[in-house]
């Protein structure tokens, strides 16, 4: 399939129809993963012509993917990273985790965005924002692109970092993520203090199962569900 840029239509759109000047486009990543925070970037991008090649950070070489987040840092009008720790995670479950790390990214701009473009179907973000979901809004939309490659990029880099105190689990090539030298050292060292410890892995892990923690909010289980199962051992 050919390449397809992503456009401005959608925040065009919300314009028109909303009276909306400043419009964010939001991202997350991390959602899936067993260690590291959930990371969500917002990022103002204007109607200016996308950088070359900008699309969803997944469809990226790890080398394009770096190299577009150094065009983009300085080509978007604002941009905001926001995170949840695995901590809070556990405590307030996935849902609210991203609404929390979306909240942190959308403050922390210069200026408060009018509407949000949301990557997705589900709306975790909700009021007082006004928000516009947009399925593969990653790939469609140029704002929630440029959201989706910097959130990408400065995640692995944490994750990075955290690879370099933890190297038997491989956090610098995983980001966390379930991979064989991450499940190895699951089971041989157990988690690190910077893996969520309420998800379902813990339960192939027997020396382990004694650190699991409870889900306490079960109505976020659907979206947690989504970004977790089909990753067990």
């Amino acid at each position: 399939m050919p390449y397809q840029p992503p456009t401005h239509s959608v925040e065009r759109s919300l314009r028109a129809t909303t009276g909306a000047k400043i419009v964010a486009g939001v991202d997350e990543v991390g959602r899936g993963a067993w260690a590291g925070p959930v990371t969500v970037c917002a990022a103002v991008t204007g109607l200016r012509r996308p950088p070359e090649g900008l699309t969803d950070s997944k469809l990226l070489t790890l080398k394009r993917r770096a190299a577009l987040a150094e065009v983009l840092e300085g080509w978007v009008t604002a941009y905001a990273l926001g995170h949840c720790s695995p901590r809070e995670i556990d405590e307030l479950g996935m849902t609210a985790a991203l609404r929390l790390a979306a909240t942190r990214a959308l403050e922390a701009l210069p200026v408060r965005p009018d509407a949000v473009i949301l990557d997705g179907k589900h709306d975790y973000l909700g009021d007082p924002w006004r928000v516009r979901t947009v399925i593969k809004g990653d790939q469609s939309c140029v704002a929630v692109a440029a959201a989706s490659v910097i959130a990408k990029v400065r995640r692995d880099a944490m994750m990075a970092e955290l690879g370099a105190v933890h190297a038997d689990f491989g956090f610098g090539d995983n980001a966390g993520y379930p991979s064989p030298v991450h499940r190895a050292a699951l089971e041989e060292l157990g988690p690190t203090p910077h893996h969520r410890l309420s998800w379902a892995y813990l339960d192939a892990l027997p020396k382990w199962q004694h650190l699991k923690r409870p889900r306490i909010t079960p109505d976020n289980m659907a979206l947690e569900a989504g970004g977790q199962l089909g990753f067990d051992f």
